[in-house]
Order: structure tokens, then sequence, then C-alpha cells
């Protein structure tokens, strides 16, 4: 194999992890790196500094470069730069999440026209292989719903939360030390982050264009520790779930939000900063991945392999990898969060007087919903009762109907938090 020539475009923690991994390659050679900070000092040993630039468009633009690896992150200006490394007949391979799910489709349809692939093992699940076994070995399967924790910061926070009865504040700085949570927290606490990575997962799963700025997107930071230790108690932990699922006459349903997981179920067990993905499918009935889901060398992993592929493939053919070409033309039609049903969890701050858990009843009865259980949570210093209400599978929009009109009743101070549950 004839050596390829490479050029990367970002040299954060994963770029220098891909470069690092690279070293063991031979057959790849670094034709250059682009940075923002061409003077930063690189703690790299023997590292060849004009390797560096601080202008992308000297890789995406230099003939002699055969694939771009984009691990930059954002929007701007890395669009712009991957569409001209396209419109250069450059191979990609790239981990942005954010990009793909933003501006994937006009990227895949440009890469199209111009005879070349974007692969992006990396941009969902960090080292979890997940991109390529959907569109190869499991190509037979009509996938009919996906469930997974796709950001290991959150999940670290409620881990920790669970296990050490932490309030969410305490337990996010515990992730910023550790290297988990960045300063700006933003993007992985407010759900941004797995949103990203649920809709680049349902398209090609449910092989529709799933639109990011209809997904449904809740995150952490309303969790109290009050919401873990009730949700102990009736036998549940709590995770950020992405979930997407084919409902009723091929829509879709495709969100993010916290959910109360039953105990025995597979989520439930998955701790700290690891990601995992169940998949449903038919033939092969229920799969589950699991692993480092982000970080250096786990996203290293995936963004080489997929460049290793790539240069095998591009030995043997001028038409690499058919099957990660993308060939969604349909636009999911994705349903509304008030048309989905769940069960729910809600907690509630009445009244300690006789008469509350009565009216809670006779209005979520009014909204046909289901009451599976229903428990006090003791008194306050104000006179105060915690309730706390675990539905039957109802409608959103009859829930938020309920909760309305439940916060209009003078025994019903406030609705301290409502949650969907995954048995």
């Amino acid at each position: 194999m004839k050596a390829l020539k490479v050029g990367i475009i970002g040299f954060g923690t994963v770029g220098t992890g891909v470069y690092n991994v690279l070293q063991d390659f031979k057959d790849i050679e670094i034709k250059k790196i682009a940075v923002k900070n061409i003077n930063k000092k690189r703690n790299i040993e023997n590292f060849d500094e004009t390797l560096l630039t601080d202008n992308p468009y000297e890789i995406v633009n230099n003939p002699e470069i055969g694939v771009v690896i984009e691990v930059a992150g954002g929007v701007n200006p890395t669009y712009d730069v991957l569409k001209t490394a396209i419109q250069n007949k450059k191979h990609i391979v790239t981990a942005n999440k954010e990009l793909l799910a933003k501006e994937g489709s006009e990227l895949f349809r440009l890469a199209k026209e111009n005879g070349v692939i974007i692969l992006y093992e990396a941009a969902v699940a960090g080292g979890i292989p997940i991109i390529m076994p959907i569109k190869t070995i499991l190509c037979a399967n009509k996938i009919t719903k996906i469930a997974a924790i796709l950001n290991g910061t959150t999940n670290y926070i409620l881990t920790k939360m669970g296990e050490k009865e932490l309030s969410y504040d305490v337990a996010l700085k515990q992730a910023q030390e550790l290297g988990y949570a960045e300063t700006d927290p933003t993007g992985d606490v407010e759900g941004f982050d797995t949103a990203y990575k649920i809709a680049i997962l349902s398209t090609i799963s449910f092989n529709k264009k799933v639109n990011i700025n209809k997904i449904y997107r809740e995150g952490i930071t309303k969790i109290t520790a009050q919401d873990i230790k009730a949700a102990k108690e009736l036998g549940y932990t709590i995770k950020l779930i992405a979930l997407g699922q084919v409902v009723e006459d091929g829509k879709v349903d495709v969100r993010v939000h916290p959910m109360l997981v039953a105990k025995k179920h597979l989520l439930a067990k998955v701790k700290n900063a690891t990601n995992s993905i169940m998949l449903t499918g038919k033939p092969v009935g229920e799969l589950v991945f699991t692993g480092a889901g982000a970080g250096a060398e786990p996203t290293a992993s995936s963004v080489v392999g997929d460049l290793l592929v790539l240069a095998s493939e591009l030995e043997a053919s001028n038409h690499p990898l058919p099957q990660a070409i993308c060939n969604h033309t349909e636009i999911a039609d994705q349903i509304d969060i008030g048309d989905t049903f769940n069960e729910y969890y809600i907690a509630i701050n009445a009244s300690n007087n006789p008469g509350a858990i009565g009216v809670i009843g006779t209005i979520c009865g009014k909204n046909n919903i289901n009451i599976s259980t229903i428990m006090q949570k003791g008194t306050k210093d104000d006179n105060t009762a915690e309730i706390v209400v675990i539905t039957e599978r109802s409608k959103e929009s009859d829930v938020q109907n309920a909760l309305q009109e439940l916060l209009k009743s003078e025994c019903i101070k406030k609705i301290d938090n409502l949650l969907r549950v995954m048995n």
C-alpha cells in the first residue's frame, strides 16, 4: 500500500489522540495539521512544528492531500472548510456531530456529487462501533427503536448524584474537576450533544432524514437529589436518554430527556462516563453496544479505524465503500412531544391538608390518566407535603393539561418536576 497523505483539522484532545495513534501506521503520512493557536506549546515528543498551520484552507486546497480528518468541532467555519475539501475531491473523516446533525444533508449531497465519501464513526459514540455496523452487517434489519445513553458527562453526574447522594451542583463541579465536564457544560447538561447524536443515529437507522430542530430536548439541570432519592425508592435510576422510535403510520418519535429507568433495565446499569446504545430491529431483535463514548483514545480509535478502512479501499477501488454513501431522500415525519405516550413521574408540592391526594386523583382521572403509584414523602415546616405520582401510560398532552389544572387548585403549591419513565 502506498502512503496515504492526510491533513488533520483540529489538534485538541482528540486531534492529538489521532496523531499519536497514527504514529504506528507508516502507510499514513500526515502532511499538515490546522490549529487555532500555532504558537501553543505541544507536549508531544519529537513533534515536527513545521506540520502546523493556522489556515485550514492550506489543507483542503493541497492537491497532495487525499483525506481530511476533521476533529475541530463546531459549524463555523468548519462547514465551509469541509465543503471546499469535498469540492476538491477529498474524502472526509470527521467526529463532528453538531456539523453532521445541522448540515449533514448538504455535505452528503456534495460528497455524492463529487464522488467522495464522509466517514463519521466517531461522531455518535466515541469508541463504540455503531455507524458501520448499522450500514453493513445490520442492513438486513428494519430498525424500529433506539434507546441510548450518549453523553458521558451527564451520565457521570447522574451516577454520582445517585451513588453519593450529591446535589446536581456538587456532582457537576466534581465532573469539571475530573475533566468530564467543560467549564461551560451547557452543551452536555442541556442535552444538545445528545440531540446531535440521536439525530444522526435515527437518520441512518430509519433511512429518513431527521430534523435536529424538531427533536424535543430537555437536559438534567432540574434533577434534584430529592428526585434521585424518590426514584431509587420506587425501583428506578435517572438517566439522560436519547430515544428514537418508529410509531404509527411510519412517523418517528425522536427526543432527548431525563427518564426514570427501571433498575432491571440494561441502561440502568450503565454508570459513570460510559455510553450504551440499545437497538431493536427485525429480524435481529435487541442488540446492545456499550463502551467509552468520548475521550482522546476511544474517539481516536474510531477516527483512525475509519481512515484505515478507507485507505485499504482506495487501494482496491476508485469508488470505495459504497455503503457509506448517504442515500436518504425521504424526510422523516417527526411527531411532536405532545403526541407521545409515556409513563410519568410527577413530583408535587401540596398543602398538608385532607383531600390533596383526592384532588390529584380526580384531576388525573378527568384527563385520562391512570395512577399506578402515589406516595407522600413527609411534611415540611411550612405544612406542605411532597407527593410523588407514577402514572400508567398516558398521552403527553393530557399530562400537561392535568398539570395546568393542578396548579389552579388551592391545595397544590407547585409541580417540582415531571419526568418520563422507562420500564
